[in-house]
C-alpha cells in the first residue's frame, strides 16, 4: 500500500518553515515563502520550465516556484555546451527558460497538485551512449523518496544540512535542495568546494569533494551527526581518510536519477566496520532483486553471500520513463539499472560496477573491476585508480588501469596486487595519470578513458 504523503510536496516550505543560504545570500521563512510564490505565479499557465541551475539562491526559488505552480522544471547544467544545451530545450519542449531571475516579488503560493503521477522533473542523462534522454521524475517519487531518507537518517528540522553539490543532477537538487524545503531542515550550500558549516549537523558528498577535504577541514566536522556520500563508489582510503580526521564514518547510498534512492544504510549501522561496497538495505518502498545473465536466478531477498547479478528495482521511487520514448520497464514494472551487484550475509546490497564497463571478460573470466580498484587504492602510494576492459585480440579483453599516485615503485606495486589478487586478474598495463577524467557531478568518467585508449 502506497505511504500516505503531505498533500504539497514542499510543506515547510509553504508552511514558512524553510531557510536557505547559497553563496552567502539567504532567504528564510515567509520571505522565502513569498519569493516562490511570486515566481510561481510569474510562470502560471506554463507546462515545462528550463532554469539554469547555478549555485544560487535564484536556482533553488526558480525550481521550488516552477513545482508550486504545478509545473514541471527542466534543469540545466550552466557549464552545459551549446549543442547539449540546444538539444535538451528542444527534447524537452519547454516553454520558457528562466536563468538567475530577479526576486523581487513577494506572494502566496497558488495551490499545488498532490504529490502523484504529476511530473514534477525532468533530469537529463549524461548521454554517455548517445544524445541525453530526459528522466521524467513524479512528484509521487520526489516525495516517497524524501520521506524514505528521512526516516531512515532520523532527518529532521533540528538538522542543518551544508552541502557543495551541484544543483542540476538529484543528489544537490532533489536530496540537498527539496528535502530541506520539504522537512524543514535550513540549507547551507557551501559553492564549489565542502567546507565546514557551523552548526551544521548533516553534510552531503560525492567522493571527489570528501577526497579534496584538507585534514583541518575534516577535524571541523566531528560535530556532526551524519556524513553522506553519493553518485560513485567511496574509495576505502578516502573513506579511511575521513573516519581518522572527522572520527565519522561515512554512509554511503546508493540511488539513480531513474530511481532516486534505491538502498541506504541507517546511522546506527556505521558503529561497526561494513564492508567495502556496502550500500545497506533497500530503503522503505523499494524492493531489490539481482539478475543473472541466464535469466534463472532472480531473488529480492539475501539468502546468502555470493547471490550477485545486474541490480533491478522497483517501487515507490521510480521514474515515470524517458520522456519521448517507451517503457522502461518489463511487464512486472522492473528497471534494470546496469549496475552489478551481491547480497551480503546481513541481507545489505554490494556493487560492483556498471555492466557495461566494470564487468571484464577476459580469458573466459569474468572480472569486476571494483574488485581490482580496490586492491590499487589499499597501495598507499595509489590516491585515485580507474580500471576497465580494453580489446585483447587473444583474450577478448585484458585488464587495464589507470592511476593518480604519489611516486609509486612500479614493481614493488605490481607485487602488492599479486599478493591480493588472482593472476588472470591483475592490470596487464598501468596508465599513471595526473588527473582522471570526470563528469560534472565529480563521477569517473570511464567513457572517456576508453575513448582515450581508442584513440
Amino acid at each position: 500500500m502506497r505511504a500516505e504523503h503531505p498533500p504539497a510536496l514542499l510543506p515547510a516550505l509553504r508552511e514558512g518553515r524553510a531557510r536557505i543560504d547559497v553563496a552567502g545570500q539567504r532567504l528564510e521563512g515567509d520571505e522565502l515563502t513569498g519569493a516562490v510564490g511570486a515566481l510561481a505565479r510569474s510562470v502560471a499557465g506554463a507546462r515545462r520550465v528550463a532554469v539554469v541551475a547555478h549555485p544560487s539562491v535564484a536556482t533553488v526559488v526558480a525550481v521550488a516556484g516552477v513545482l508550486t505552480a504545478g509545473a514541471t522544471a527542466v534543469p540545466l547544467h550552466p557549464a552545459a555546451g551549446a549543442h547539449e544545451r540546444a538539444h535538451i530545450l528542444r527534447d524537452s519542449g519547454v516553454d520558457l527558460v528562466l536563468d538567475e531571475p530577479a526576486l523581487t516579488g513577494r506572494a502566496a503560493p497558488p495551490p499545488e497538485p498532490s504529490p502523484d503521477e504529476t511530473p514534477a522533473l525532468i533530469l537529463y542523462t549524461s548521454g554517455s551512449t548517445g544524445p541525453p534522454k530526459g528522466v521524467v521524475v513524479p512528484r509521487r517519487a520526489i516525495a516517497a523518496s524524501l520521506d524514505a531518507l528521512a526516516a531512515l537518517w532520523e532527518w529532521t528540522p533540528d538538522d542543518v544540512l551544508a552541502h557543495a553539490l551541484p544543483l542540476s543532477h538529484v543528489h544537490g537538487l532533489v536530496f540537498g535542495s527539496l528535502g530541506p524545503l520539504r522537512i524543514g531542515s535550513p540549507l547551507v550550500h557551501t559553492g564549489r568546494y565542502l567546507t565546514p558549516v557551523p552548526h551544521a549537523t548533516v553534510y552531503f558528498g560525492v567522493p571527489a569533494l570528501w577526497g579534496s577535504m584538507g585534514a583541518a577541514d575534516l577535524t571541523q566536522l566531528r560535530s556532526a551527526r551524519l556524513l553522506v556520500s553519493g553518485a560513485d563508489r567511496l574509495p576505502g582510503a578516502v573513506a579511511e581518510r575521513v573516519l581518522r580526521h572527522s572520527g565519522h564514518r561515512i554512509l554511503n547510498r546508493y540511488a539513480m536519477t531513474e530511481t532516486l534512492v534505491i538502498a541506504s544504510p541507517r546511522p546506527a549501522d556505521l558503529r561497526t566496520d561494513r564492508p567495502t561496497g556496502s550500500v545497506g538495505l533497500p530503503v522503505p518502498g523499494m524492493r531489490v532483486r539481482l539478475h543473472n545473465e541466464d535469466g534463472t536466478d532472480r531473488t529480492d531477498r539475501a539468502d546468502g553471500a555470493g547471490i550477485g547479478g545486474e541490480v533491478q528495482v522497483r517501487g515507490s521511487g521510480l521514474f515515470s520513463g524517458y520522456l519521448g520514448r517507451g517503457p522502461a520497464v518489463d511487464d512486472d514494472g522492473w528497471f534494470g539499472t546496469g549496475d552489478l551487484g551481491e547480497w551480503l550475509p546481513d541481507g545489505s546490497l554490494r556493487l560492483l560496477g556498471r555492466k557495461d564497463t566494470d564487468l571484464i571478460k577476459s580469458g573466459g573470466y569474468r572480472i569486476g573491476a571494483g574488485e581490482v580498484e580496490d586492491a590499487l587504492l589499499a597501495h598507499p602510494a595509489v590516491v585515485e585508480a580507474a580500471v576497465i576492459g580494453v580489446p585483447d585480440d587473444r583474450l577478448g579483453q585484458r585488464v587495464a588501469a589507470w592511476i593518480v599516485a604519489d611516486d609509486p615503485d612500479r614493481a614493488g606495486l605490481i607485487s602488492f596486487l599479486a599478493a591480493r589478487l588472482a593472476p588472470y586478474k591483475l592490470p596487464q598495463e598501468i596508465h599513471e595519470v595526473p588527473a582522471l577524467p570526470r563528469t560534472a557531478l565529480g563521477k569517473v568518467s570511464k567513457s572517456l578513458l576508453a575513448a582515450e585508449f581508442r584513440s
